[in-house]
């Protein structure tokens, strides 16, 4: 057997890893290359990932993850970041984008290569997200530019093209609001507390004062008030202790005889009233009154799962989230996007209907005593006239009274052609099972915002309680019920193209609130269909609950249908590996051979042959 050869980006990947520890100072930490959102989740630090091809743009964005990463976890003290932090989501956003900025430059002092490299992550970041393509003030991001603009005075360095377009639409506003406390800042950089009060002060500058919340330096000066009145009061009540003494022995003996007093009265009253309630109903102190069933639990899957609070949650139909003409406007974009693939698509759809057709066509149970006659045996009557004459009977279809339901993954980083090709298999999918009498859910998910959005604020303004359990507001989308034609849910698809749609994903309930709508279908058969591009990631849950808050919870969700064996549950990871969750489950390496993907993997679930259904789910035996 031949030896598989080498990754060649294997050793680049462990120069990258050692050289991001030395960077940060922290040699423990745990350095992984993964298709999931970048970041640094306890002692565990995610790059993007780097192909056996290594193209150059792989290598820089790589590179300049790793260095502002470390840069920040070198420089960056979240107690003294979470003290100063603002109330406000602009203000927030704000605040974080100007200490990133500081962080880098401070790190560009005495590491000057590490600018051209951020320059690569800065330049990436920008285009994913269409900073060039910005013409207006109001649709480019005030929080980016301000960083921007830190960035750029700090180092003395020429930003990317597209992030310079941001930054020169609002240069003029930032230097006329702000102009000279982001000199002071600049001046700061070393001092995160002081640069963190000028940064209030900058945002404040900007219009976004009403955001801040309380002035924590205030906090600490009225404590040094309290406690200078506190010592005085102490000295004071010392030099008159002396001179009260004997006036206190008189004052105690008259508390005692009253006291005395009281207590003969309470007990007088209490009889009294017991008299009086006699044969009567007596409500019970609240703390004796009979409890209340607790309420149920919010995840079946996990009775512990935690959830701050689903008051800001919302379950909604596409066409709410736009005007039909947009939907419209972005269906067609959608398509044109996708021209080239529809071929392919539509081929495999056609493949996967003429294997589920086959099927639905006539199957028969021959050597029957009767029936309609077996003419292909007419032959054998003919050559043995004593052979008795044999009949065939039609047998059912097993598969016309099924549901499937896709569960798309709406997250950032489905953002371009992965989303695109998922929106368009989608489609091209459903109605092909519609035109097999399988009825068709498309249902996604994603979060109403970025870092928490208003269960967050809630959350600060309760006083931040200690592991409030999932801390963002979830949006799940129905796009295609299962009971509406395709024909008239279409355009509902194109929503996934909005801008600003797609952002963290909680997969854990969303699975669990798919499965729950999939149960209550009364079909037979009943399908699910998960598509998505990595593990559950939400910074606002997992930075204020353990690590491993969110994909345990997944796990969870997944073990209770599979055991529950009451709909059928596969996936299919983009660029992920999502067999470590579902025991039914493949993993694509490109975007493009998704189609491919879900077209095996439906027809395999309709095989009527339990080996052959095995081997697409990729079972080791039949069950």
């Amino acid at each position: 057997m031949m030896k598989p050869k080498d990754n060649p980006a294997d050793p680049f990947k462990k120069a990258l890893a050692e050289a991001t520890k030395t960077l940060a100072d922290a040699p423990e930490m745990n350095v992984t290359y993964t298709v999931d959102p970048s970041g640094v989740s306890g002692d565990v630090m995610r790059l993007p990932q780097v192909s056996r091809r290594m193209t150059r743009d792989e290598v820089l964005l790589a590179r300049g993850t790793g260095d502002a990463l470390a840069l920040r976890h070198r420089f960056h003290d979240d107690a003294t970041s979470a003290r100063y932090l603002p109330q406000g989501e602009m203000a927030r956003a704000i605040y974080d984008a100007m200490e990133t900025a500081r962080c880098e430059a401070l790190g560009a002092r005495d590491m000057p290569g590490t600018l051209s490299n951020i320059d690569a992550k800065i330049a990436h970041e920008a285009a994913r997200k269409g900073y060039g393509q910005i013409r207006n003030r109001e649709a480019a991001p005030l929080a980016a530019a301000a960083g921007y603009f830190l960035r750029e005075a700090a180092t003395g360095r020429a930003l990317p093209a597209d992030a310079a377009n941001v930054l020169d639409l609002w240069r003029g506003f930032i230097e006329q609001s702000a102009g000279g406390d982001m000199e002071d800042l600049r001046a700061a950089i070393a001092d995160q507390s002081a640069f963190a009060r000028l940064t209030r002060k900058v945002i404040a500058d900007l219009g976004f004062g009403d955001q801040l919340g309380d002035d924590p330096d205030a906090e600490l000066n009225d404590e040094a008030e309290e406690n200078a009145s506190e010592q005085d009061e102490e000295a004071g009540d010392n030099q008159a202790r002396d001179e009260s003494q004997e006036d206190d022995q008189e004052v105690t003996s008259e508390s005692t005889q009253e006291q005395q007093q009281d207590q003969t009265e309470t007990r007088v009253s209490s009889a009294e009233a017991s008299e009086d309630e006699m044969g009567e109903e007596v409500e019970l102190p609240e703390a004796d009154a009979p409890q209340e069933p607790p309420p149920p639990a919010f995840s079946d899957a996990d009775p512990n799962y935690k959830v701050f609070t689903t008051e800001f949650d919302e379950e909604i139909a596409a066409e709410e989230l736009a005007e039909p003409a947009e939907l419209e406007r972005l269906r067609a974009y959608l398509d044109q996007q996708l021209e080239p693939l529809k071929g392919a698509v539509a081929r495999l759809a056609n493949k996967l209907q003429r294997r589920l057709q086959a099927q639905q066509n006539r199957s028969w149970e021959f050597d029957r005593e009767e029936g309609t006659l077996d003419a292909g045996r007419l032959a054998r009557v003919v050559a043995n006239p004593t052979t008795p004459l044999s009949f065939k009977v039609e047998k059912d279809t097993e598969f016309r009274d099924t549901v499937v339901t896709l569960l798309l993954d709406n997250s950032g980083s489905m953002r371009g052609r992965p989303i695109s090709i998922a929106a368009i298999c989608a489609d091209v999918l459903a109605r092909t099972l519609e035109r097999c009498s399988v009825k068709v859910e498309v249902l996604g998910f994603t979060t109403r915002a970025w870092k928490g959005g208003q269960s967050r604020e809630k959350w600060l303004a309760e006083g931040r309680p200690q592991q409030p359990g999932r801390l963002n507001d979830l949006r799940h989308i129905i796009y295609k019920r299962a009971d509406a034609p395709m024909r008239r849910t279409r355009a509902n698809l194109g929503l996934m193209m909005k801008e600003g749609l797609l952002k963290e994903n909680i997969d854990g309930e969303a699975l669990e609130w798919a499965y729950r709508r999939t149960l209550a279908r009364p079909e037979a058969r009943k399908i699910l269909m998960v598509i998505s591009d990595g593990a559950p990631v939400d910074d606002s849950t997992l930075s204020v609950n353990p690590a491993i808050f969110l994909e345990k919870h997944l796990r969870d969700v997944i073990a209770m249908i599979e055991k529950r064996r009451g709909v059928e549950l596969i996936a299919i990871g983009i660029g992920h590996d999502v067999t470590r969750y579902y025991q039914h489950a493949v993993t694509i390496t490109d975007a493009e051979q998704l189609a491919g993907a879900m077209t095996e993997q439906l027809a395999g679930l309709f095989d009527s042959d339990p080996r052959a259904r095995a081997r697409v789910l990729g079972m080791k035996k039949a069950l």
